[in-house]
Protein backbone atom coordinates (compact mmCIF):
# COMPACT_ATOMS: atom_id res chain seq x y z
CA UNK A 1 0.00 0.00 0.00
CA UNK A 2 1.18 3.50 -0.87
CA UNK A 3 0.68 6.47 1.41
CA UNK A 4 1.42 10.02 0.27
CA UNK A 5 2.24 12.42 3.10
CA UNK A 6 3.54 15.95 3.49
CA UNK A 7 7.27 15.90 4.21
CA UNK A 8 8.18 15.69 7.91
CA UNK A 9 11.58 15.74 9.62
CA UNK A 10 11.21 12.03 10.34
CA UNK A 11 11.47 11.42 6.57
CA UNK A 12 14.76 13.29 6.03
CA UNK A 13 17.20 10.36 6.24
CA UNK A 14 15.19 8.10 3.95
CA UNK A 15 14.42 10.92 1.53
CA UNK A 16 18.14 11.73 1.35
CA UNK A 17 18.77 8.11 0.29
CA UNK A 18 16.10 8.39 -2.43
CA UNK A 19 17.52 11.69 -3.70
CA UNK A 20 21.06 10.32 -3.83
CA UNK A 21 19.95 7.11 -5.55
CA UNK A 22 18.01 8.97 -8.26
CA UNK A 23 20.78 11.55 -8.73
CA UNK A 24 23.46 8.87 -9.16
CA UNK A 25 21.46 7.31 -12.01
CA UNK A 26 22.43 10.46 -13.95
CA UNK A 27 19.26 10.23 -16.03
CA UNK A 28 16.61 12.33 -14.36
CA UNK A 29 17.99 15.16 -12.22
CA UNK A 30 20.41 18.03 -12.74
CA UNK A 31 22.35 16.63 -9.76
CA UNK A 32 24.64 13.64 -10.21
CA UNK A 33 24.75 13.00 -6.46
CA UNK A 34 23.00 14.43 -3.44
CA UNK A 35 24.60 17.45 -1.78
CA UNK A 36 25.92 16.97 1.76
CA UNK A 37 23.37 15.80 4.31
CA UNK A 38 23.76 19.11 6.14
CA UNK A 39 22.88 21.15 3.04
CA UNK A 40 20.15 18.77 1.94
CA UNK A 41 18.49 18.73 5.36
CA UNK A 42 18.64 22.55 5.48
CA UNK A 43 16.82 22.59 2.14
CA UNK A 44 14.24 20.08 3.40
CA UNK A 45 13.59 22.27 6.47
CA UNK A 46 12.99 25.25 4.17
CA UNK A 47 10.25 23.40 2.26
CA UNK A 48 8.42 22.01 5.29
CA UNK A 49 6.11 25.01 5.45
CA UNK A 50 2.99 24.99 3.32
CA UNK A 51 3.42 21.33 2.40
CA UNK A 52 5.67 22.15 -0.55
CA UNK A 53 7.01 18.58 -0.63
CA UNK A 54 5.22 15.25 -0.46
CA UNK A 55 6.74 11.83 0.07
CA UNK A 56 5.46 8.41 -0.94
CA UNK A 57 5.67 5.68 1.68
CA UNK A 58 5.65 2.01 0.72
CA UNK A 59 5.89 -0.61 3.46
CA UNK A 60 6.87 2.13 5.91
CA UNK A 61 9.78 3.45 3.81
CA UNK A 62 10.13 6.61 1.72
CA UNK A 63 10.30 5.58 -1.94
CA UNK A 64 9.80 8.93 -3.66
CA UNK A 65 9.02 12.61 -3.46
CA UNK A 66 7.35 15.40 -5.38
CA UNK A 67 7.84 19.05 -4.57
CA UNK A 68 6.55 22.23 -6.16
CA UNK A 69 8.78 25.06 -5.04
CA UNK A 70 7.86 28.74 -5.36
CA UNK A 71 9.68 30.86 -7.90
CA UNK A 72 11.80 33.85 -6.93
CA UNK A 73 10.59 37.44 -7.40
CA UNK A 74 7.33 39.30 -7.06
CA UNK A 75 6.49 38.96 -10.76
CA UNK A 76 6.72 35.15 -10.48
CA UNK A 77 5.03 34.58 -7.13
CA UNK A 78 2.22 32.71 -8.92
CA UNK A 79 4.69 30.14 -10.35
CA UNK A 80 6.09 26.94 -8.87
CA UNK A 81 8.66 24.47 -10.19
CA UNK A 82 7.93 20.76 -9.94
CA UNK A 83 10.56 18.19 -9.02
CA UNK A 84 9.92 14.48 -8.60
CA UNK A 85 11.93 11.32 -8.04
CA UNK A 86 11.26 7.67 -7.29
CA UNK A 87 13.45 4.74 -6.38
CA UNK A 88 13.80 2.37 -9.34
CA UNK A 89 11.80 -0.29 -7.46
CA UNK A 90 8.89 2.15 -7.02
CA UNK A 91 8.47 3.09 -10.68
CA UNK A 92 5.63 2.02 -12.99
CA UNK A 93 3.21 1.48 -10.08
CA UNK A 94 1.24 4.73 -10.20
CA UNK A 95 3.19 6.22 -7.29
CA UNK A 96 4.42 9.17 -9.33
CA UNK A 97 0.84 9.94 -10.32
CA UNK A 98 -0.27 9.88 -6.66
CA UNK A 99 2.60 12.15 -5.64
CA UNK A 100 1.90 14.62 -8.44
CA UNK A 101 -1.82 14.72 -7.66
CA UNK A 102 -1.12 15.63 -4.02
CA UNK A 103 1.58 18.17 -4.89
CA UNK A 104 -0.49 19.89 -7.58
CA UNK A 105 -3.55 20.14 -5.34
CA UNK A 106 -1.38 21.67 -2.61
CA UNK A 107 0.14 24.13 -5.09
CA UNK A 108 -3.28 25.29 -6.27
CA UNK A 109 -4.41 25.63 -2.63
CA UNK A 110 -1.33 27.78 -1.95
CA UNK A 111 -2.47 30.16 -4.70
CA UNK A 112 -0.11 29.14 -7.48
CA UNK A 113 -1.57 29.39 -10.98
CA UNK A 114 1.34 28.03 -13.04
CA UNK A 115 3.58 24.99 -12.49
CA UNK A 116 6.73 24.54 -14.55
CA UNK A 117 9.11 21.64 -14.98
CA UNK A 118 12.05 20.52 -17.08
CA UNK A 119 12.36 16.96 -18.35
CA UNK A 120 15.10 15.36 -20.40
CA UNK A 121 14.10 14.65 -23.98
CA UNK A 122 14.93 10.95 -23.56
CA UNK A 123 12.81 10.54 -20.40
CA UNK A 124 9.72 9.37 -22.28
CA UNK A 125 7.94 7.83 -19.27
CA UNK A 126 8.10 11.05 -17.26
CA UNK A 127 7.02 13.19 -20.21
CA UNK A 128 4.05 10.91 -20.78
CA UNK A 129 3.05 11.20 -17.10
CA UNK A 130 3.28 14.99 -17.24
CA UNK A 131 1.14 15.06 -20.36
CA UNK A 132 -1.49 12.96 -18.56
CA UNK A 133 -1.73 15.84 -16.08
CA UNK A 134 -2.11 18.18 -19.08
CA UNK A 135 1.33 19.75 -18.85
CA UNK A 136 2.14 21.23 -22.24
CA UNK A 137 5.54 21.43 -23.90
CA UNK A 138 6.54 25.07 -24.27
CA UNK A 139 9.93 24.56 -25.82
CA UNK A 140 13.07 22.49 -26.23
CA UNK A 141 16.23 23.60 -24.42
CA UNK A 142 19.05 22.25 -26.53
CA UNK A 143 22.20 21.00 -24.79
CA UNK A 144 20.76 22.07 -21.45
CA UNK A 145 22.33 19.21 -19.48
CA UNK A 146 25.90 17.96 -19.70
CA UNK A 147 26.70 14.64 -18.04
CA UNK A 148 30.00 12.83 -18.51
CA UNK A 149 30.75 14.86 -21.62
CA UNK A 150 27.39 14.16 -23.27
CA UNK A 151 24.79 16.87 -23.92
CA UNK A 152 21.08 16.29 -23.43
CA UNK A 153 18.15 18.36 -24.63
CA UNK A 154 15.33 19.08 -22.19
CA UNK A 155 11.71 20.02 -22.67
CA UNK A 156 10.27 23.00 -20.82
CA UNK A 157 6.72 22.11 -19.79
CA UNK A 158 4.02 23.96 -17.86
CA UNK A 159 0.56 23.48 -16.41
CA UNK A 160 -1.81 26.40 -15.88
CA UNK A 161 -4.35 26.33 -13.09
CA UNK A 162 -7.23 27.00 -15.44
CA UNK A 163 -6.40 23.71 -17.16
CA UNK A 164 -8.16 20.55 -16.00
CA UNK A 165 -6.29 19.03 -13.02
CA UNK A 166 -7.60 15.53 -13.60
CA UNK A 167 -5.38 13.19 -15.61
CA UNK A 168 -6.46 12.35 -19.14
Amino acid sequence: MITVLPLAETHFDELYHVLDTVAREQRFLALTQAPSKENTFAFYRSVLKDGQCHVAMQNGKVVGWCDILPSFGEARQHVGTLGIGLLPSARHQGIGRQLMQAAIETAWNRGLTRIELTVREDNHNAKQLYEQFRFETEGLRRNSMLIDGQYFHCYAMALLRNENLVCK
